[in-house]
Formats: structure tokens, sequence, C-alpha cells
């Protein structure tokens, strides 16, 4: 089983990425949509996130209303950090049981794990090749702005909460240029899976008696 972990700051272009590997055959982790599942209604992490942020973080069904959460935790990084050691145990669990079913499933599946806050979590080092999408944090502002309908204030807030572009492209083994258009990245994810499964192909080889 190959390894990847996948990245970028946010409007960079990951999720075209995602996609694109998905398409090629990966077993893609979303770590975003683990995220939601560690804090459905009912579990242990929503409670814990009830007791450290109030009631008013809850919408009228009881689940978790992420805007209002977000409003939160975007404008205060002490909170972001007590939200994240909340969440993020919990999603780890939850990839090392996607990883070990896709694992069983196929024993050489190529699993890509897409994680927004790869570096700032500490993950840099757990992945055969660490893959980032990079676009510069004034062009995800601008787009987090045209594209989601945040206020300026709130995208810089939110790019303001990762890590910066340079802490990310130190620990990267391959930069997707995320700039350009969607079909730019594509084509670029299309280069990399191939040149991947070339040297795995090559590694295969020189492992056969």
């Amino acid at each position: 089983m190959q390894r990847i972990g996948l990245t970028g700051g946010i409007a960079a272009g990951k999720s075209a990425a995602a996609t694109r590997l998905e398409e090629l055959g990966a077993v893609v982790i979303d770590y975003d949509v683990l995220a939601r599942e560690a804090v459905a209604p009912g579990t242990v992490a929503l409670g814990d996130i009830v007791e450290a942020f109030g009631p008013e973080v809850l919408d009228q069904e009881g689940a978790l209303d992420r805007a209002a959460l977000g409003a939160v935790v975007f404008a205060d990084l002490d909170a972001l950090t007590r939200l994240n050691d909340i969440v993020h145990p919990c999603v780890r669990r939850l990839s090392a049981e996607r990883e070990a079913a896709a694992a069983t499933a196929d024993p050489g599946a190529v699993v890509v794990h897409d994680i927004p806050l790869l570096v700032e979590t500490g993950q840099a080092d757990a992945f055969h090749v660490l893959v980032v999408v990079h676009a510069p944090a004034a062009l995800r502002v601008e787009r987090l702005v045209e594209q989601r309908g945040l206020s300026r204030d709130e995208a810089q807030g939110r790019v303001a909460a990762q890590v910066d572009d340079e802490a990310r492209l130190s620990v990267a083994d391959v930069v997707l240029d995320g700039t350009g258009t969607v079909e730019g990245l594509r084509a670029q994810v299309d280069e990399l899976w191939h040149r991947l499964a070339e040297e795995r192909a090559a590694e295969l080889a020189a492992e056969t008696p």
C-alpha cells in the first residue's frame, strides 16, 4: 500500500486534486468528511465542544452549527486550538479505520489522506509522499471572497488560521501549482499519478529475485 499525504492552504485547489486522484483509482480519505462524522449528534466530541464553547454552537436540531462555531474559533487562535484538541484525535481514529479497510480490500492500494491541516497537526513525516497544492495567500483570499461569499476579514482570518505558505512548502515532496485553471491542475495530477506508478513498478521490479 502506498500512503500519500495531500494538503494545501484553503482555496488553493486541494479538493480538485483529490477528486482527480480518486478518479484515477486512489482511495481518498477526506479529513473534512471525517471531521463532520466526528462531531455528529450524539458523539463524545460534540459534547466536549458544547462544554468548551457553549450551547450557542448548536442549531435548533441539536447538531453542530458550523458557521456559529467558525465565527468563534477563526477569530481566536486559542479557541481554534481548543477545538482542534477535541476533534483531531477522533479524526485520526476514523482515518486509521478507513485506511485499514482500504488495505484489507486491496493490499496494493494507493491511499490519499486529504488533510487541510496536515502540517499544523504534525503529520508531515507520516506518508511515503507528501503533496502540497500551492497558491499564494493573497490569491486564496480573493477566491474565498469571490467564490465562497466570505467577507474580506473572514477570508483573511481563515487563511491566517492555517500555517503559512513557507512552512507548508518546506515539507513538500511534490508541489502542484494551484494558481491556474482546474484543468491545468488536473493535468498536473495526471502527471504525478503516472510518475508514481512508474516509480512503484521500478521498486517492485527491483524487489523481484
